[in-house]
């Protein structure tokens, strides 16, 4: 079964989470076929940008809690799409929760729809948004983060452009895409891959600096005693034992 979908128009090459009845969480094989396809898509001259959207009403529900990815494999596809010398632009319009923000703000562009809504979900199962972080803290308001991070709430489309989560949002999502790709098309191949990389170099540094031990941070806290609690909780439907 292919968890990650594939379509190019014009040049830009569309690869949709297809997992819907996961919500489209990253499982291991889910990150594993989106590495692969990012990696054919970077050597693809014909491939000008890339469209990073989904399948369902969830771009993304975070980590798959029955079938995680090492913390080192989702830290690479993160980087892999900051690195790939090609514009990738994700296309939201469902909701997105936790690792699934990672891959937003791994993102050049991101463009949502108004019924999108975003939550960083960690704290409320016993872990910590830590491998995420490395592309989301270079990218994103500190006081937003500092906010939602601590609190797990949900917000909109609307706050998470303000965030800098987002790059615009609309009621139509594809139509508030289409200058983006019309720019995209019209811009030199070389002239982007060297722009893109002026732009990413801070993220970069951030992950060459950060990447080992938020990595080691993940690892322990989802072998925690308090994230079994919360991971039983979240599947059984129930509040885990710390609410008060």
């Amino acid at each position: 079964m292919t968890l990650i979908g594939r379509t190019r128009t014009r040049g830009i090459e569309t690869l949709s989470l297809d997992s819907p009845d996961t919500r489209n969480a990253l499982s291991a094989s889910l990150v594993r076929e989106l590495a692969d396809a990012l990696t054919e898509c970077g050597k693809d001259a014909d491939v000008r940008a890339i469209v990073l959207t989904h399948t369902g009403n969830t771009f993304c529900a975070g980590a798959d809690l029955r079938d995680p990815p090492p913390p080192d494999a989702l830290v690479a596809v993160l980087r892999q799409i900051v690195e790939l010398p090609k514009p990738v632009v994700a296309r939201v319009t469902g909701h997105v929760r936790a690792g699934g923000l990672g891959l937003l703000a791994a993102c050049d562009i991101a463009v949502g729809s108004t019924s999108a809504t975003f939550a960083f979900t960690e704290v409320r199962i016993g872990v910590a948004p830590a491998v995420i972080s490395l592309p989301l803290l270079p990218r994103t308001d500190p006081r937003a983060l500092a906010r939602y991070y601590l609190t797990g709430e949900r917000f909109d489309a609307t706050e998470a452009t303000r965030a800098g989560l987002l790059t615009a949002a609309g009621e139509d999502v594809d139509e508030a895409l289409a200058p983006i790709l019309d720019g995209l098309r019209r811009a030199a191949p070389e002239a982007l891959a060297e722009t893109k990389r002026l732009l990413t170099a801070r993220v970069l540094e951030t992950f060459d600096r950060e990447a080992a031990d938020l990595t080691a941070l993940s690892a322990r806290l989802f072998g925690s005693a308090q994230a079994r609690e919360g991971m039983t909780a979240f599947l059984e439907r129930r509040d885990p034992a710390w609410v008060v």
